[in-house]
């Protein structure tokens, strides 16, 4: 358990209380786990939140589950006067403090809820940042022939543009997820959420090249007992990681001569892509995994030169 130091106020006690706190953030982190069954990602960025807010509390001779809303106030102050953080951020952390203290409020952890009271600014939708097909295709091109990994980083950024996985449930795919005679992978989303995705020629003819012949060799490197279970794994064939997939993309993307490509680029792309092409909307949203269309809906506003295609087609007056 992850221990709160006390910086000022009468020490012993504020320490004391410190470690209650610990033990309810604890507790809530097992909350998100168990009953709600949020990414391990998704956790230790609430964890993050939490400490950060006791140990603003602690600077200020209080502590977590003593907190009040001027307290609250004046620490959402500070994130954005002292340290600059985006809305995102603020918006995020002041969610953290929201879903925490009601939390804290049930489980009798503390006596009132702080943030009760407390509206959520609004922040603006930022449209996604998505590829052209000609540059999807750059992409592709530039994986180098020669480089060692060169089948499995093809494989890879032929399944983010065909399949629209975030980094961590590429890198989590494992070898049984895969339905080569149906043409579909299952994917384990956010919350542990299973969803079915289609594979297309391409993605399955590099996906079936990385697995023929370049993952037993990776395998034959670690010589493990027993062989991860992984599709992709690294140069000493362990299981790679998101980091991982992040850097290969940035690499591959400056050797086409693009702007610097993620994973979650090619994510909103794939997406994009499928609603150009007529794509329903609520199977563009069962592809990707949303809970609610609503998140969906922010693609539908990036491709201008179909919207204006649709509104000549059937606007009485174009």
């Amino acid at each position: 358990m992850a221990r709160i130091v006390a910086r000022t106020g009468p020490g012993r006690q504020i320490e004391r209380r410190a470690r209650q706190d610990a033990r309810g953030i604890d507790a809530f982190l097992v909350y998100l786990e168990l009953e709600l069954g949020l990414a391990v990602n998704t956790q230790a960025a609430y964890r993050a939140d939490l400490y950060d807010f006791a140990g603003f509390c602690q600077a200020h001779g209080r502590v977590l589950n003593q907190a009040d809303a001027v307290i609250v106030r004046d620490y959402l102050r500070h994130l954005h006067a002292e340290r600059r953080m985006q809305i995102a951020s603020i918006l995020r952390h002041t969610a953290t403090l929201k879903m925490y203290f009601r939390f804290a409020r049930a489980r009798g952890l503390c006596r009132e809820d702080p943030t009760e009271l407390l509206e959520t600014p609004q922040a603006w939708k930022k449209l996604p940042d998505v590829l052209g097909r000609r540059e999807i295709e750059a992409l592709l091109q530039a994986v180098d022939p020669g480089h060692a990994l060169a089948d499995r980083d093809r494989a890879i950024l032929e399944l983010f543009y065909a399949c629209g996985l975030r980094a961590s449930e590429l890198a989590e795919l494992t070898l049984s997820d895969l339905h080569p005679d149906l043409g579909v992978i299952r994917v384990l989303g956010k919350g542990r959420k299973e969803r079915i995705v289609p594979i297309g020629k391409p993605a399955q003819a590099a996906l079936n090249t990385y697995l023929a012949g370049l993952r037993p060799r990776l395998l034959a490197v670690k010589a493990a007992s027993e062989p991860p279970s992984q599709v992709f794994l690294s140069r000493a064939g362990r299981p790679i990681n998101r980091v991982v997939l992040w850097q290969r993309l940035a690499r591959i993307s400056r050797a086409a001569g693009l702007r610097r490509v993620h994973p979650h680029m090619l994510r909103h792309t794939f997406a994009t892509h499928l609603l150009s092409g007529g794509a329903d909307l609520r199977v563009v949203q069962e592809l990707l995994g949303h809970a609610n269309v609503g998140t969906t809906q922010i693609y539908t506003h990036v491709d201008a030169d179909r919207l204006r295609n649709i509104h000549r087609r059937h606007h009485p007056r174009p």
